[in-house]
């Protein structure tokens, strides 16, 4: 007797499951290509979007600035290639959880700022906030990471041709 439970389970396991993880995967790299691009021209204004949430001290503020889009990038090319997929895909998430949890607090501490995730970032009228937006988003990339942890195996990867 086949149950639906089992149908899903051999969906996901099956070459379904990994066409769907390709779409995951190279989705989830474009959000971190987009989110770097944006970002890696002009890294002052990045530093000012860290800065904007006011959590960090000073002396980290142009490290993580200027790195993060560097970071990034490199996600980005590894979900590409399929490289490492489910550490990138446990780092990306790490990422959001940090992201969403600044988002949180700048919302909660009534700091109205852009959250700089795709360039730009700093201060802005509380009537321009989008907090929810933001949040709900980067929920909506976590779980795309959390996909890929689940399921790191997918189409077209270098993890799948060194496992060859």
């Amino acid at each position: 007797m086949v149950t639906s439970t089992t149908g899903l389970r051999r969906a996901v396991d099956g070459p379904a499951g990994q066409w769907f993880g390709l779409a995951v995967r190279l989705g989830l790299a474009v959000v971190w290509a987009w989110a770097g691009l944006a970002k890696v021209s002009d890294p002052a204004e990045a530093a000012q979007a860290v800065r904007a949430y006011e959590i960090l001290p000073e002396s980290l503020v142009k490290p993580v600035g200027y790195g993060l889009p560097f970071l990034e990038l490199a996600l980005a090319l590894l979900l590409f290639f399929g490289l490492g997929t489910r550490i990138v895909a446990v780092l990306s998430g790490l990422l959001l959880l940090t992201f969403i949890a600044g988002i949180t607090s700048a919302w909660a501490r009534g700091i109205s700022i852009d959250c700089g995730c795709f360039g730009g970032g700093g201060a802005v009228d509380a009537s321009q906030t989008e907090y929810l937006q933001e949040i709900l988003r980067d929920t909506g990339f976590l779980l795309l990471a959390a996909w890929l942890v689940y399921r790191p195996r997918t189409k077209l990867s270098a993890d799948a041709w060194l496992a060859t």
